[in-house]
């Protein structure tokens, strides 16, 4: 016998989102995160269909002191290309159509489901930009985590700062501090494509194979499409303040990772702050801990918060902190070696 697929709503589904007086329900959302990565990411058209090619200057010429009657060999100045990928994140919401049309709530139920699939799109695209590899997930592109990795065998190595070297623990989160900019650090989209999240509703459609034996049915489809990739090209924008382990954080930073020093030394470490937008991402946790170090530390912390744009925005020494809770609190120890 055929097993219906689980990839669509049933009949226990509607009932479990369904009122007593036969509407739609309102759905708590408690697996929705905030990742507010998402909102600050600069984002420009790639030169390529799958991507873009940026040039680095990687030499300047060096001038030559001359004396009288002596001579100057011409210089000149090298440069290297480097392509960043991008991915297709893709979705589908499909549902019977007999079963959405149950008590005349057809668009209530169908948008009940277009939360939850937008929500899972935000969750991947922004885990994607943290840890996202091409070397072992070809179909997505690189994230910050892979550039900033290697502390000692790569140039960016300069820019990881780490908070503990005395441990190994498992359970450690890192603290970013990006300068998002066109020249800098910002999303692309491929060539000829559209930014950002794409939703189109298919409307009634014939679902074939419907029962897993051939059969076909009636139901409504909706698709989801977010086109994009990561360019770093200048990995002086972006520090990584790693190796920050919960159990050994404290309230007074009397011991343990101190994270308002940590981030005054990456605010010195970036290249610069001016002709970009920076920002500090960090995870709720230790968002209450900076929190709770920096009350400790003086009555007038460097710590504030303010009204922007009708939303109230910490920030850190001028730069906002935002929350994004797709930083995982489980990151692999990063080695002074590696």
């Amino acid at each position: 016998m055929a097993v219906l697929p689980v990839t669509r709503p049933t009949l226990l589904d509607l009932s479990k989102r369904t009122d007593p007086d036969g509407s739609i329900a309102q759905i708590v959302e408690m697996l929705q995160q905030e990742n507010l990565i998402l909102q600050d990411m600069v984002f420009q058209e790639g030169n390529l269909p799958t991507g873009h090619r940026t040039t680095l200057r990687t030499g300047i010429p060096t001038p030559t002191w001359r004396k009288i009657n002596g001579g100057v060999q011409p210089t000149k100045s090298t440069t290297a290309q480097i392509t960043f990928g991008t991915g297709m994140l893709e979705a589908y919401a499909e549902v019977d159509k007999a079963l959405a049309d149950l008590n005349g709530n057809t668009a209530s139920w169908r948008m009940s489901e277009e939360f939850g699939h937008i929500e899972g799109m935000n969750q991947t695209m922004a885990r994607t930009i943290l840890y996202g590899n091409e070397g072992t997930q070809p179909e997505a592109f690189t994230g910050l985590t892979p550039y900033y990795n290697a502390r000692t065998t790569s140039a960016s190595g300069a820019n990881i700062i780490s908070a503990n070297d005395a441990t190994t623990p498992t359970d450690n989160q890192s603290i970013w501090l990006v300068g998002w900019g066109e020249n800098t650090i910002h999303g692309i989209i491929p060539k000829g494509s559209n930014a950002g999240l794409q939703i189109t509703d298919k409307g009634q459609v014939t679902i074939e194979n419907a029962d897993g034996a051939g059969g076909r049915m009636e139901g409504y489809r909706t698709h989801y499409r977010w086109d994009a990739g990561l360019a770093v090209r200048d990995w002086r924008y972006a520090v990584r303040i790693c190796n920050i382990s919960k159990a050994l954080l404290t309230v007074d930073a009397a011991t343990g990772p101190n994270l308002p020093n940590l981030m005054f030394q990456a605010l010195e470490q970036i290249q610069s702050l001016s002709g970009v937008r920076p920002v500090f991402y960090m995870s709720r946790g230790l968002i209450t801990k900076l929190r709770q170090q920096s009350a400790a530390a003086v009555k007038t912390s460097t710590l504030v918060i303010e009204n922007v744009g009708g939303v109230m925005v910490q920030s850190f020494n001028g730069v906002p902190i935002k929350r994004v809770d797709a930083l995982a609190a489980d990151e692999a120890y990063v080695p002074a070696s590696s």
